[in-house]
Parts: C-alpha cells; sequence; structure tokens
C-alpha cells in the first residue's frame, strides 16, 4: 500500500481534481441550460393550451396547421411592414435634411 501512496505525488492529484471539478462544473452548466430550456418550452406549451382552450370556446374548431400557417403569414407580413417603416424614416431622414439645408441656405 506504502508504494501505491507514493506514486501518487500530490501534483498528480491536483490535476485529476481539477479536471473532475472542470467536468463537474461542465455537467452543471448543461444542466441548468436544459433545464432552462425545458422551464421555457414548459411555458410555452401552456400558453399555446390556453390559446386552443380561448379559441375553441369562441365558437370555432381550430386547427392546428391554419394557425401555424396564420402565424407564418403574419410573421411575413410584420417582416413586410418593418421595412415599409425602414424605408419611411430614411426618406423622413431625407426631408428633413433637405428642409435644414433650405433653411440654412435662407
Amino acid at each position: 500500500m506504502a508504494s501505491s501512496d507514493a506514486a501518487e505525488t500530490p501534483a498528480s492529484n491536483g490535476a485529476e481534481w481539477q479536471r473532475l471539478e472542470d467536468s463537474l462544473q461542465r455537467l452543471l452548466s448543461e444542466y441548468d441550460e436544459l433545464h432552462r430550456r425545458s422551464t421555457s418550452a414548459e411555458e410555452r406549451v401552456k400558453q399555446l393550451e390556453a390559446a386552443l382552450r380561448n379559441n375553441s370556446t369562441s365558437g370555432g374548431e381550430l386547427d392546428p396547421v391554419a394557425l401555424a400557417n396564420r402565424v407564418h403569414l403574419l410573421e411575413q407580413e410584420n417582416r413586410f411592414l418593418a421595412r415599409r417603416l425602414d424605408r419611411a424614416r430614411e426618406s423622413v431622414k431625407r426631408i428633413s435634411a433637405r428642409l435644414q439645408f433650405l433653411e440654412e441656405d435662407r
């Protein structure tokens, strides 16, 4: 027993402990991330189930495929409107710059 204890140096034990601690820290971080993601997913499921219940009690049956298609169309429309707003902002900036130039030119 004494010979095996002599073969292990404090430095090698320290390195092994550090590797073990690093591995444990990495596992704990991954666990925290997975826990956060699963909690978020569960909350999203609850929201979707509530939306389905609210819609089905309002009279009509809800088709999940139709709902997904509607969401997709609304997201496209949102992107289109955001682009229009960006173009409008640029136009306003150009007009404002022209007005400033004309006021300074007076």
